[in-house]
């Protein structure tokens, strides 16, 4: 320090200068991430089925947010209402997230539900048509080509003198077999010879003999008009006292159906 000249007093140096008051506050970061990700929340829980994605940006958004707006709070920086911003948008994002949550869970109940009511639609579809193909003697069954079939119940049938297929003490039935076309167009039998077999499953033999009395169903059946088959099986003598008749009009295109009830030959 120079020495002061003669007369004037000693120059004086006051404390060095301190920081002004009105200095900048250093950036947010924590407010600018809240903002990005809520903004990045809500956009991602719009559509509803992304909620598993969405929530967690908006969680990271209030969590951000909340220390930015404590850092607002304390002077330690700036972007308090950004931060604030970000809580808000992340709130929006978690709510959207739960409400896309309840969303899919209904959505997937109803999917369940409606596949689970049409699983049992099918299945009583298909038990009553089950119970519809083995009606008992007497009731008809209607194929899917329109022409219904009623087996009427089994009645004894005696051959005469020269027969085949009916051995010698066995007992002989005959099966009567109606044929209406319910539908619009002629319809063709393809296959028209049934197959019997008694309650424990033995086959029957078709029998065969010189009297006319059996008609074979065979050709078309006109709309609205009827066909009538009747045939002649040999069963043996210790044959259930039930049997079961199956018919259908053609067996490539149509399943069978199976009429049963008691033989007719109760006391014969």
């Amino acid at each position: 320090m120079a020495p002061a000249a003669p007369g004037q007093a000693p120059a004086h140096w006051g404390p060095p200068p301190t920081a002004l008051p009105f200095a900048p506050r250093p950036g947010n970061g924590m407010a600018v991430a809240a903002l990005v990700l809520g903004v990045l929340g809500v956009v991602l829980a719009l559509p509803l089925v992304l909620f598993w994605v969405s929530w967690l940006p908006a969680l990271l958004a209030v969590v951000f947010g909340s220390v930015g707006i404590g850092m607002g709070r304390k002077g330690r920086a700036r972007g308090k209402g950004m931060a604030l911003a970000g809580v808000l948008l992340g709130g929006v994002g978690l709510l959207a997230a739960i409400a896309g949550g309840f969303f899919v869970v209904a959505l997937a109940q109803k999917v369940d539900d409606e596949a689970r009511v049409r699983t049992e639609k099918a299945k009583s579809s298909a038990e009553a048509e089950r119970k519809a193909r083995h009606p008992s003697f007497g009731g008809s069954y209607t194929f899917g080509n329109g022409l219904k079939v009623t087996v009427a119940q089994p009645q004894p049938f005696v051959p005469d003198a020269y027969v085949l297929g009916h051995a010698k003490g066995n007992k002989a039935v005959q099966v009567t077999v109606k044929v209406v076309n319910t539908g619009t167009e002629r319809v063709e039998i393809e296959t028209g010879l049934p197959s019997v077999n008694d309650a424990d499953g033995a086959s029957t033999e078709l029998v065969i003999d010189g009297s006319g009395r059996q008609k074979v169903l065979k050709g078309y059946v006109l709309p609205g008009r009827e066909v009538v088959g009747r045939y002649a099986f040999s069963l043996p003598p210790d044959a259930a006292d039930r049997m079961e008749v199956e018919f259908t009009p053609d067996a490539k295109r149509w399943k069978r159906a199976y009429w049963s009830g008691p033989t007719g030959l109760t006391g014969k």
